[in-house]
């Protein structure tokens, strides 16, 4: 099984060479990947909205950006996000951005990508909300298309390019892999028709992947050349503590594991925020946990 981290960007408070050392040190314990979590800016609660999923002030560094940074300071670890959240950027500009980031990290790029939750993001960034699946469709077309074509012709309900280049193209013919994220019937069916693999919120399971591949097999695809990836861990909401501590989260997150081998996931990732919301509360305290959990993984699921 291939293991990934989501990068905490809390760590900033430890300013850049935290930020450096936790990403080595996640390499250096043998994780497979690191992905950033994605969101632009976050709402203050107001009477429309009531019960915010997470506090309006928390820390969240640009994906993107991060993983530039991330990518001069690591040689080996593939790169990811978890999710962008693509129909409210614009997909010409985030082809540019990736494969740029690609070509820098020697082909180290997995895109993940979702629609999102927030209305309210969406209507900051300039985006329409309640159009975002169809967005989604056509900007992950137009991504491949940036990628492939010499010359980029696209045309859409939403985006429209007419005979332009894109270079340098990514390292990899056809681009870096994209990966769907999202539960709902809808996302199910989008990453089983478009995407690489597909990225699980945690409580999901055979049932989903079933779905997935029912989809790819509907499309004409090979469902067995997708790749899944199980979420072991997710942090608290606005005003919940922290389940357990440290050693009790890392018994948990084993067991999770277990079960999504025997669900059919071949990848998990691992909410490095959970680690801090249970008291690893420091840069070093985290990597000591991160490489401690690294290693029962491998013992538990290889």
């Amino acid at each position: 099984m291939k293991l990934a981290v989501e990068f905490p960007s809390v760590i900033y408070r430890e300013g850049p060479r935290g930020v450096a050392a936790l990403a080595q040190a996640i390499e250096r314990a043998g994780y497979d990947q690191l992905d950033m979590f994605d969101h632009v800016v976050m709402p203050w609660p107001s009477e429309s909205r009531p019960g915010l999923r997470y506090p309006a002030d928390m820390p969240i560094l640009e994906a993107l950006m991060a993983l530039a940074f991330v990518a001069a300071v690591t040689e080996r670890i593939g790169l990811g996000t978890e999710v962008l959240v693509l129909p409210q950027r614009q997909p010409v500009l985030v082809a540019k951005q990736v494969s740029t980031l690609d070509t820098l990290s020697a082909g180290r790029v997995r895109l993940g990508v979702g629609t999102g939750w927030q209305e309210s993001e969406y209507q900051a960034l300039g985006a329409d909300f309640h159009r975002r699946g169809k967005a989604m469709d056509e900007a992950v077309e137009l991504l491949r298309a940036c990628w492939r074509q010499r010359e980029v012709d696209f045309a859409g309900a939403h985006y429209r390019v007419q005979t332009m280049a894109m270079e340098p193209k990514p390292p990899r013919p056809g681009g870096p892999p994209i990966w769907l994220g999202g539960s709902s019937p809808a996302a199910l069916r989008r990453a089983g028709r478009l995407a690489d693999g597909w990225l699980a919120n945690v409580g999901c399971g055979a049932e989903q992947i079933a779905a997935v591949k029912q989809a790819a097999e509907q499309a004409g695809r090979d469902p067995d050349a997708l790749g899944f990836q199980a979420q072991l861990s997710a942090p608290p909401h606005q005003g919940e503590a922290a389940s357990s501590g440290v050693d009790g989260l890392v018994d948990g997150i084993v067991a999770g594991a277990g079960a999504a081998v025997a669900d059919g996931f071949d990848w998990a990732t691992v909410n490095a925020t959970v680690l801090f919301r249970a008291g690893a509360r420091r840069g070093e305290q985290l990597a000591a946990a991160l490489a401690t959990l690294h290693d029962r993984l491998r013992a538990e699921v290889g």
